[in-house]
């Protein structure tokens, strides 16, 4: 009973009973004759087809709008006064027809939306007084703990604070590879556990979660207007009323009611209007389904532009945690880990960004740190001087000991083919003598040369990379990446000028960074790439585009999505325009009826919609492939 009702209310009854109507029309004809009552059931149909056509063409004149059904009604509602109710009625169930596809197909393109939401989850099982309780998902309250067992969804935003398991990410990140969490880990709504048994406290809930930002992110993206379809809007304003004065000066001048009629309904931009709308929906939905949030059409319109891509190299190009590399000893008096240990004493009571790979290498080697040293004095640009048990330790560049009057031209040199090979070096003195050189380095992302081949390949001219680094550091990961323009020892500032020059020079710039450090970058690029967004409530609201993931590919994957996109409006609008022109002509030509007519012009409704469901089609792996560059060690300070 309930499924009738459904179906009753449903798009496709109005479109059944017309033609129910109509076929009851022709049987009447067949066995009997023409009979009044045959019409009669012609011109039933048209007006069970046609009542909402009115009704809607009534509003939106109401609301100062000439609309696609403004033209069907009053060529319906004619062809009902002249007498020709079978083009009455076969207009007004062809145009039903099509509104019900065209919804049933829209409908389709926003599957991957329907997706997000599917995948939220309703219930969760929270350790309250030390019994588990299921409650509503949204009933969650931050702070407490969260129970995921294998199989189940992940209730909540939180992180991990007792076992081990592996989620699968794929609704967030795009990643169909489950991702191994442990204690400390973050995990995000709507995920799901593929084996383990993990307890997760609760840092966001309900509509704070990643998914629920995402999903109201996609809703907006969906609606929000690309610059070709505002122009078509705008261009539908006056073009309807256009075709309208067209079909009154030609009936006028030809004497011809139905030609008039006909024009109106030959003239219907149906195809035109829904040429954009339907493709950004389609890429839009495609892309948050493969993990990549398009902030709406415009961007995405932008995005197929670029021609320049300005990237950050800490966390971007390269992982972004610093590790020991390199130890190399210059006092003979002295062994590996004594030289470690000295510089560990006095990095442990600095703030510099490159301690903490040193005192890390320290302790996973067991040289022992004697707490914190009596002294420390930075010194700016060059390094640290420390006293640790009466002992003065230096740890920096060769400007450094010459501002103590050390000797260091062997540790110099050293040091400078240390930076050369990609490494950031730190020279070590012990008690007014050099003890050796340490080098630190950051390693770079498996896929970042590749990510570089496939940009180029996507149609992006010039990939620079800017970094606050030094110059050799920078060039080296530049030769391991392949970017075209290394842009070294910038300032975040100067990472804004950067950009700027780059959009004088002709180029539409995307901008990849963290969204912190490289936000005036971000803002000023035509389009601002926040990597790595998953869980970030900021990235997710204040990028143009965010990758979800951590996954560098995603980045061309994203370009190409929205050249494809864009390629799709385009063809669509030509087979909308191309279509009007070609029936237009017909028409005046003859041969091309009003229910012909109708019917050609529903057809290219759906070849439009057809088109653009192609886009949902994944067509791109974005994951590393047996050709992605191997790792390769680059170096790299925390960039300002």
């Amino acid at each position: 009973m309930h499924r009738v009702q459904r179906w009753i209310h449903g798009r496709w009854a109005i479109p059944a009973a017309s033609g129910v109507l109509i076929l009851a029309s022709f049987a009447v004809s067949g066995v009997a004759g023409p009979r009044p009552w045959a019409d009669a059931l012609m011109v039933t149909a048209a007006v069970v087809a046609g009542c909402g056509i009115v009704v809607n063409a009534v509003r939106a004149l109401a609301a100062r709008t000439v609309g696609i059904d403004l033209l069907v009604a009053v060529a319906a509602i004619g062809a009902v006064v002249i007498g020709n109710h079978w083009e009455a009625a076969a207009v007004t169930f062809l145009f039903a027809v099509g509104h019900a596809l065209e919804s049933a197909t829209l409908n389709r393109t926003r599957s991957a939306l329907a997706e997000l939401v599917a995948v939220a989850p309703d219930t969760a099982v929270v350790l309250r007084d030390g019994e588990q309780a299921e409650v509503p998902a949204a009933d969650v309250a931050v702070g407490e703990v969260v129970l995921v067992k294998n199989g189940t969804k992940v209730p909540v935003d939180g992180q991990v604070v007792h076992g081990t398991g592996a989620v699968d990410e794929a609704s967030i990140t795009g990643e169909s590879v489950p991702a191994e969490k442990g204690e400390g880990d973050q995990v995000f709504a709507g995920t799901v556990s593929r084996g383990g048994f993990l307890q997760v406290l609760a840092t966001g809930t309900g509509a704070d979660t990643t998914l629920a930002r995402i999903i109201h992110r996609v809703e907006e993206a969906q609606d929000a207007k690309a610059r070709t379809q505002a122009f078509i809007d705008r261009f539908s304003a006056w073009y309807t009323p256009a075709i309208m004065v067209l079909a009154l000066v030609a009936g006028l001048v030809s004497g011809d009611v139905v030609l008039a009629l006909t024009l109106l309904v030959i003239g219907c931009p149906g195809a035109l209007v829904i040429s954009i709308p339907v493709a950004i929906v389609a890429g839009i939905g495609r892309a948050a389904r493969n993990g990549i949030l398009i902030k709406g059409g415009e961007f995405l319109e932008t995005s197929a532009r670029i021609t320049a891509v300005a990237v950050d190299k800490t966390g971007t190009l390269t992982e972004g945690r610093p590790k020991l590399t390199d130890v190399v000893v210059l006092d003979p008096a002295l062994e590996r880990l004594d030289v470690l240990g000295w510089a560990a004493a006095a990095e442990a009571g600095s703030e510099h960004p490159l301690a903490r790979p040193i005192l890390d290498a320290a302790a996973a080697e067991g040289v022992g740190v004697p707490g914190l040293p009596g002294s420390v004095e930075p010194v700016p640009g060059k390094g640290v001087v420390a006293s640790t048990e009466g002992v003065r330790v230096l740890v920096g560049n060769a400007a450094l000991l010459e501002q103590y009057g050390i000797a260091g031209d062997r540790a110099a040199r050293t040091a400078e083919e240390l930076a050369a090979s990609g490494r950031t070096p730190m020279i070590v003195a012990v008690g007014g003598a050099v003890a050796g050189v340490l080098a630190v380095a950051d390693r770079v992302r498996a896929d970042a040369a590749e990510t570089v081949a496939r940009l180029h390949g996507a149609g992006v001219d010039k990939v620079v990379m800017l970094t606050g680094d030094t110059l050799p550091v920078a060039q080296a990961i530049g030769r391991a990446t392949g970017v075209d323009e290394v842009r070294a020892g910038l300032l975040p500032e100067d990472k804004l000028d950067a950009v700027a020059a780059l959009q004088r020079e002709g180029h539409v710039v995307a901008m990849v960074g963290d969204g912190v450090n490289d936000a005036p970058a971000l803002a000023t690029a035509d389009i601002g790439v926040a990597m790595g967004a998953a869980g970030s409530a900021v990235a997710v609201e204040t990028a143009d585009i965010a990758l979800m993931g951590d996954n560098l590919l995603k980045l061309p994957e994203a370009v190409g999505l929205a050249r494809r996109t864009v390629a799709v409006m385009r063809q669509n609008i030509a087979v909308a325009l191309i279509t009007v022109v070609l029936l237009l002509a017909g028409v005046f030509a003859g041969g091309v009826t009003m229910s012909i007519g109708m019917l050609v012009h529903e057809v290219s409704v759906l070849i439009v919609i057809a088109n653009a469901m192609r886009l949902l089609r994944r067509t791109e792996d974005a994951t590393p492939t047996a050709t992605t560059a191997p790792a390769v060690r680059g170096a790299a300070k925390v960039a300002s």
